[in-house]
Parts: structure tokens; sequence; C-alpha cells
């Protein structure tokens, strides 16, 4: 596998390529970790007896050269890189070292979220040519129809326009659980797949809202946190179930913040699922201790206008007090709270 020239522009998970050197960079980690599955698919193809090596670079030991190196019982190896825009120093050195002379007999996968963390290594992995793959946020209404819509094409269903709009309306902004609610429409489903049979299928879920709040608003998303906050106000859901799942949220994110700095790793420790403890930790990014205090007490004091004891003016007033914590927890997740 010989380098290509220098890359200019990326190119999606599902066009992705083995390389000796591939960046996957982008925030959105369904489709990271469907860029590296193609990819580990594909060198497996040439490449049987692979040996495949991952390595988390912000808290990396073993050597990346030596990870890349291989076994005696696999012609080839890859490793992917976890974590890059946290990287070590210690790493970040090693890993320029290894850009400038890649092993022909390895795949190099490096996984960054975005931002400028590690930016001399990505002007390294850049120049020499890497294969690029993009992992972009999805963010807007429009883009998870879309995303939807591929879904769907994808495993082979037709589907009228009405039951994607119907089913990102339901689902929210997670998009590994809008792709989950696809496959099980589409695989559950007889046809074109419905505005009526995703009601079937996802019409209750109404008191899962709240979360949907706030984990939107927690990774500063602030128009679809409010959004979804007003949608969910307007079908009726009560302003105190808003405000307890941020109150929730934020002190899942205080919990496992203070665990890292523990350097505690087990999600038991955590008194949590491990899902619940990497989906904080990656929501962590946007929070810093201070931002973190401002947010608990916004949503301390909307919690007492909420349950009548600041004279919040009726259900309006109440609604009010719950928007006005969506966006405090929201703003101080973006850095502008």
């Amino acid at each position: 596998m010989a380098l290509p020239r220098p890359a200019t522009k990326s190119v999606p998970w599902d066009q992705a390529e083995p390389d000796r050197l591939v960046l996957v960079i982008g925030p959105e980690d369904l489709l990271a970790d469907r860029a590296v599955a193609r990819l580990t698919r594909l060198a497996r193809e040439t490449h049987p007896d692979l040996d495949v090596t991952e390595i988390d670079a912000s808290v990396a030991t073993s050597s990346l050269a030596t990870a890349a190196s291989g076994s005696l019982f696999a012609s080839y190896a890859v490793v992917v890189v976890a974590n890059v825009d946290r990287a070590l120093d210690e790493f970040v050195a090693e890993a320029l070292a290894y850009v400038a002379a890649p092993s022909p007999d390895a795949m190099v996968v490096l996984r960054h979220a975005g931002g400028n963390r590690a930016k001399k290594l990505l002007d390294a992995v850049r120049a020499a040519g890497a294969e690029i793959v993009a992992a972009a946020a999805i963010s807007s209404d429009r883009e998870k129809e879309a995303f939807a819509a591929a879904e769907f094409k994808r495993l082979g269903r037709t589907f009228r326009p009405e039951a994607v709009r119907a089913l990102v309306a339901a689902v929210g902004s997670d998009l590994r659980e809008l792709a989950t609610a696809v496959r099980q429409v589409a695989e559950d489903t007889a046809g074109p797949v419905t505005a009526e049979a995703v009601e079937r299928y996802y019409g209750g879920r109404l008191e899962t809202t709240g979360f949907k709040v706030a984990d939107a608003a927690a990774a500063g998303q602030t128009g679809e946190a409010l959004r979804l906050a007003r949608h969910a106000l307007a079908s009726g859901l009560d302003p105190v179930v808003i405000v307890a799942a941020l109150a929730g949220r934020l002190r899942t994110l205080a919990k496992v913040g203070w665990a890292v700095q523990a350097r505690k790793d087990s999600a038991e420790e955590f008194g949590m699922a491990p899902w619940q403890a990497e989906q904080a930790r990656r929501l962590l990014r946007h929070w810093n201790a201070v931002r973190l205090a401002r947010a608990i007490a916004a949503v301390a004091s909307a919690d007492a206008q909420v349950k009548g004891l600041g004279g919040s003016g009726g259900k309006a007033g109440r609604g009010y007090a719950a928007e006005r914590a969506v966006i405090a927890v929201a703003s101080a997740a973006a850095g502008e709270f």
C-alpha cells in the first residue's frame, strides 16, 4: 500500500480505504467507529492473519512503533489510536517519528475528535499524504433526516419522507440511537416504511424527552436543546422533568469529572453503567470546573422556580424557568456563560 500524494479533502466513512496512515477526524463517534470497522475489514480481506492493536493516546504506555511492527503470528498490523485530540506529549513525539517513516506492513488509524490539540501531529499526518476520513458532527434536523434516509437505503428499504421526519423527531439528537431506530423499523416492517410504522414503535417516547434535552444542552447545542424543550413543553411535559434531567446530567458530569481527576477508571466506581460513564467522558470535553459550577447554580435556581418556590407566575412562568435553565447549561457547555 503506497502512500498517496497529500490529500486535499476528506472522504466519508463509507469511502475510506486502507493505507499506511489514516486520520479519522471529527466528533461523530458513530461515523468514526464505522470508518475504523470498514478499514479493518478491508485490510483483513488482503491480510487474513492481521493483528489489531488499540492504543489510547491520552494514557498511552505502549509503543506505537512496536504495535505497528505486528507479531510473529501476523504478516500485517492494524493499530487504532484513540483520543489523539487528548494525546500526551510523549505520544505526539513518538507518533511524529513514526509518521516520518511508517511501516509498509501496517495501517495506523489515528482517531481525532477535532480542534487544534496535537496540531503538529495532524499537520505531519496530512503532509505525509494520509487518507483523511470525515466524522463531522451531524446536528441539524436536515442532516439527521439525510442520515436516516441514507441508512434506510443502505439497508435496502424504501421509505416515505414523512417517516424519516417522524423518526428524527421521535428519537432525538443521538446519532447512534437514530441508526439503531432505523434498523429496528427496517427489520420489523414490510413494504415502504411509513410515518404510521414509526409511530407504532416510537410514538410513546415523551417520557424520554427530558433526557434528550439534557444531552443536547450538556453538549453545548443551544438551539437543539431549546427546540426539544419547547416541543416537550408544548406536548405536555412538566417543566420539573426537564430541570430534573438537567440536574441529573450535571451530577453525572461532576461525578465522572472527579473520578477522572482521581484516576478512577471503572464505571462501577462512578455508580453508573459503562455506557453512561463513556458518554459523560465525551461530554466533559465541553466543560471545566467553573462552567460546571455556574450551570449547577443556574439549574438549582430553576428547580426552585419550577416547583413554585419563587413566585414563578404559573405554568407559563415555570416553562420559562425551565427554558432559561436549558439555555444556561448549553451556554456553559459552549463557554458562553
